[in-house]
């Protein structure tokens, strides 16, 4: 699947492009109806408040978990486990998580994006 550093570097080059709209799964969680809207104006697009609420509802973590056999077959189980934020944090043991807060740091932490996920992830968790 790729290194994470790797693609969050590549993907920073474009942070101020304007046509790139950057999000976090922690933004989404948090603001949801919110985010949906900050991403159909970004689109050009205006929903009603029901469209908003169906995309919203459809787009959650649970709904999307539960199709997620038909829409990634074998790997569903796999992509959509918790839906929580900050749960690596339970995966890894104390070890790892320095040696991630050490990488994170060394590859992406400068970065414009990096900066936006530290903030997301580490102080908002």
């Amino acid at each position: 699947w790729g290194c994470y550093f790797e693609y969050i570097s590549k993907w920073n080059k474009y942070a101020d492009d304007e046509n790139v709209m950057t999000i976090t799964y922690e933004e989404l969680k948090e603001h949801p109806v919110l985010s949906v809207k900050n991403i159909a104006a970004f689109f050009g697009f205006s929903p009603t408040e029901k469209e908003l609420q169906i995309v919203v509802e459809r787009s959650s973590f649970q709904s999307m978990k539960k199709n997620s056999q038909k829409t990634h077959g074998a790997f569903g189980n796999l992509l959509f486990r918790k839906g929580g934020v900050s749960d690596w944090k339970n995966l890894f043991n104390e070890d790892q998580n320095e040696k991630m807060d050490k990488a994170f740091e060394e590859h992406i932490g400068g970065t414009k994006l990096g900066r936006r996920l530290k903030y997301e992830v580490y102080c908002k968790a």
